[in-house]
């Protein structure tokens, strides 16, 4: 069941509209097709490519995926399992100086992305409803787990966006 918007952030908005599956377990698993195809579709020159002067490269957007995930995965099972304690906020801009992808391998990059996104959805698929409905704080704003799975699968349709956009045309 989608999420209603007071269970997340008005910031969040941008990428839960890019969820238009009603299930989330569907969507979730329907992501990794996209995301299969997509990394498909990213030719290995492109890795170090941006499409403009201080963006991001390929490789640079595909960590920054990689470690929203795993913050918002991190998130989703510390609120499913009751924590009562504010988790904090990621600065993707100071994750991605420190992010150090030179020495790091498009393939290995693409074949981390989707072990991930299988483990997310995985997860996902072993809370129940009760724990869907977990409302916890993150970023200092008020987060269901069931919001957070929508806001993965958006961040990353988002992202994909642009890349298809800005960076394979």
């Amino acid at each position: 069941m989608r999420p209603n918007q007071s269970e997340y952030a008005p910031f969040y908005e941008s990428y839960v509209s890019l969820v238009h599956e009603e299930d989330l377990n569907e969507a979730l698993h329907s992501s990794l097709e996209e995301i299969r195809d997509m990394l498909e579709n990213i030719p290995i020159e492109k890795a170090d490519h941006a499409y403009a002067e201080g963006k991001w490269t390929v490789k640079e957007l595909l960590q920054h995926i990689i470690d929203a995930e795993r913050v918002f995965s991190y998130r989703a099972v510390s609120i499913a399992r009751g924590e009562q304690q504010s988790l904090p906020s990621f600065d993707e801009n100071s994750y991605a100086k420190l992010a150090d992808v030179s020495q790091r391998s498009l393939r290995e990059m693409k074949e981390e992305l989707l072990t991930l996104r299988s483990s997310v959805y995985l997860m996902f698929k072993g809370f129940n409803e009760s724990m869907l409905k977990n409302i916890g704080t993150a970023s200092e704003k008020k987060i269901s787990v069931n919001a957070l799975g929508y806001i993965s699968v958006g961040h990353i349709r988002h992202h994909f966006n642009i890349l298809r956009e800005r960076y394979l045309d």
